[in-house]
């Protein structure tokens, strides 16, 4: 009987067999890498065909906004400062007040020389109705004289009377026609003075009534207005201090307003087109965060174009360098509302240009948006009109009184 000792070996039993079986592991992982890493090349492939080959990005892009500089109208001294730095401010809200009495003062003086106006030209009217009656009463002068010439030179013809007392008719005949041209003369100077217009519309008058306005609207500015809500920034007026037109006194922001401006090179331009979605992806957040855009322009030149001192390239040491051009990303309102930003933070953005068929350049003019638009108090210049109105009738003439209305 045989035994197991005695039973002959087989060829899986040799000393080669387990070697050969790791060999055949190895290459089964070997091909499954091969064919994992062409299909992850294959997706990579397919991923910038159909995405990637579409999509411009660039960082060299910075947030971007209004920078409204607050300036006062008027010359003052500056007796309080309603905000500071960092301050958020509602649209209309006062943010500097200026000394008002010199202003009030140069007001009263302008009332004052209305009623003198209003006055003065209300004496001309009265002499202009002077002279008219005094012309009536010429005419009547000259026909009663002209009355007596007539009965005189007849008694003349006759030998009635006397050759002296016929120059004396005449003579006082020429007379009454004299004083009537010289009556009708001063009538007309005052009526080319007065023409056929009511006392309000008086040149003088007029022109007393708009000094009225002016010093009514410069008293109005010397408190100065937040042109639109935002907030704060670079606060440079005290207390006390004079001021005059043009003196910076603070910015506004309007961080409810802000878009990027992204600088693409110039070679990324050609499949750009106005109205691409974007995304946005700011440094203040990292990728935790992403901003929906749209491109909504270009900027008519080049960054370098526009420097202080421009590049010349008409030398003989000439180097190309890839030129940048500025390019407007609008952000959504909605995702500007949830994550806000500030002007100037570092940006990332990434344009899909799949669908090229939009603009190259805008073709219209966009609707001009709230935050450029001032929304300070409007001036109302009814009450000074009213002020005006009472001035003039109050310093009219009875009989000029139904033109005595307001300008």
């Amino acid at each position: 009987m045989s035994t197991d000792k005695d039973a002959p070996a087989t060829a899986t039993d040799t000393p080669f067999s387990t070697p050969r079986r790791r060999v055949s592991h190895r290459g089964k992982i070997m091909c499954l890498l091969l064919a994992l890493f062409l299909l992850a090349g294959a997706g990579a492939a397919a991923w910038w065909y159909l995405v990637l080959r579409f999509e411009e990005s660039t960082d060299d892009a910075y947030v971007a906004g209004n920078v409204l500089r607050i300036m006062p109208e008027v010359a003052g001294t500056v007796v309080s400062v309603e905000a500071d730095d960092n301050d958020r401010v509602a649209a209309g809200k006062p943010l500097v007040r200026l000394d008002p009495v010199d202003a009030r003062l140069a007001y009263e003086h302008a009332l004052v020389a209305l009623a003198s106006a209003v006055r003065d030209t209300c004496r001309l009217q009265a002499e202009l109705r002077e002279s008219e009656a005094t012309v009536r009463l010429r005419e009547v002068d000259l026909r009663q004289k002209k009355d007596n010439l007539t009965r005189r030179e007849a008694l003349g013809r006759a030998r009635a009377i006397g050759t002296e007392e016929l120059r004396h008719a005449r003579d006082a005949h020429e007379s009454a026609a004299v004083a009537l041209a010289a009556s009708r003369e001063q009538r007309n100077a005052l009526a080319a003075v007065l023409l056929d217009t009511g006392l309000a519309e008086q040149p003088a008058v007029r022109q007393a009534a708009a000094r009225v306005r002016d010093c009514w609207l410069a008293l109005r500015r010397t408190t100065v207005y937040s042109p639109a809500a935002g907030q704060i920034a670079k606060r440079s007026v005290q207390a006390g201090e004079v001021v005059s037109p043009g003196t910076p006194l603070m910015t506004v922001i309007p961080l409810d307003h802000l878009w990027i401006d992204a600088n693409f090179k110039e070679v990324q331009l050609h499949r750009l087109r106005v109205g691409q979605p974007a995304t946005i992806r700011v440094d203040m957040y990292g990728k935790a965060v992403t901003y929906r855009g749209r491109v909504s322009g270009f900027s008519a030149g080049t960054g370098s174009a526009f420097s202080l001192l421009p590049p010349q390239n008409a030398t003989g040491n000439w180097i190309k360098i890839v030129q940048r051009v500025p390019v407007r990303i609008d952000i959504d309102p909605a995702d500007l509302r949830e994550h806000p930003l500030l002007i100037g933070l570092s940006a990332v953005v990434t344009v899909d240009a799949s669908d090229a068929s939009g603009e190259g350049l805008a073709q219209a003019q966009r609707a001009v948006p709230e935050a450029l638009v001032s929304q300070a108090p409007a001036v109302d210049f009814a009450p000074v009109e009213d002020v005006i109105g009472a001035v003039i009738r109050d310093n009219a003439l009875p009989a000029a009184g139904s033109a005595a209305g307001r300008p």
